[in-house]
């Protein structure tokens, strides 16, 4: 093709009439439901979950706590006055569920959070500097990823809960419950922030051998200049990724948690807590367990799903894969 025709090409082309961004987006949405349903399905329940978190009361009329409890009610199987039966204080295990979902994934969003941003800020500023400052920031990350994970948070959680409030530095007055919250996503967030920091430490080192990032040094851009306008961008698609699987993971402990007597405690609602106080009951009511069980398993599923698809589309070299 001569120049004179490929300029005709571009030229048509430039005037051509651009779609706008609601078409784009709308065709992007499409094509990504398309190509990757089971992402676009984990997508649709990561949304029902969030849905249902912030707003509960869409989905149940029913107190999960009622004062006074209907004792007579207790230990019911599924029925219409009751879609998931009843607990041993005759609670509506459906509407526990619901209620249940605020914090896992408070918990998850939050703990994605912290461990997204510590990740970011030591993977990336150890990929880039490199030298005595990454050996030392790798040798911690080190330490950090050999402790067994599960202990480390009950050390975490429990010591937390041991100091004074003054210490905990409580400017909200928060209540107990939303306290443990915070000590849970705390300890989480540090201990997935340092397994993503090396995931994102290899993508910086990849990035600064751009040619783009020697001509911002070549023509003077400090360091935090060039941290910010050309290696974080493009690490940002791996943090984004991470923190779509983690949630899941972060849903996983957070039950474990729950389950061992470590989590929120009761009678704010837990799939965890719900979990541990049915195996007093388990042969003879397993609805009590199966419900909480199933709502845990989609959880972790449907962000898993969607953070896989996510991957495949922002990664060039997987985005044409099914």
């Amino acid at each position: 093709m001569s120049s004179s025709s490929e300029s005709l090409v571009l030229d048509t082309y430039a005037l051509r009439p651009q779609p706008s961004w609601p078409v784009r987006y709308r065709r992007a949405l499409w094509r990504f439901i398309t190509t990757k349903p089971l992402g676009a399905f984990g997508g649709a329940i990561v949304i029902l979950f969030l849905i249902m978190a912030f707003a509960p009361f869409l989905f149940t009329t029913q107190n999960p706590n009622p004062n006074p409890p209907p004792i007579l009610e207790r230990l019911q199987g599924p029925s219409a006055a009751h879609w998931f039966g009843t607990d041993q204080y005759g609670r509506d295990v459906y509407t526990r569920i619901v209620y249940g979902a605020r914090t896992s994934i408070i918990i998850g969003f939050l703990v994605v959070f912290i461990s997204a941003t510590l990740a970011s800020v030591i993977g990336t500023v150890s990929g880039y500097f490199g030298g005595w400052f990454d050996t030392i920031a790798q040798r911690i990350v080190d330490i950090g990823i050999a402790l067994p994970g599960l202990i480390f948070i009950i050390l975490v959680v429990t010591t937390l809960t041991n100091f004074p409030p003054s210490f905990i530095a409580d400017p909200l007055h928060l209540d107990p419950s939303a306290r443990v919250v915070f000590r849970i996503a705390f300890a989480l967030g540090v201990l997935i922030s340092l397994g993503s920091s090396r995931i994102i430490r290899g993508a910086a080192i990849s990035a600064k051998q751009n040619v783009y990032v020697e001509a911002a040094r070549v023509v003077g851009a400090t360091d935090r200049r060039i941290i910010a306008r050309h290696i974080f961008p493009n690490v940002f698609a791996v943090v984004l990724v991470s923190a779509s699987i983690q949630i899941g993971s972060a849903i996983l402990i957070e039950s474990s948690l729950s389950f061992l007597g470590y989590g929120v405690q009761p009678p704010t609602p837990s799939w965890g807590r719900m979990l541990s106080e049915a195996r007093e009951s388990l042969v003879r009511n397993p609805h009590l367990a199966i419900f909480p069980g199933i709502a845990i398993y989609l959880a972790v599923f449907s962000f898993n799903m969607l953070g896989d698809a996510l991957r495949d589309v922002l990664d060039p070299r997987l985005r044409g894969s099914r």
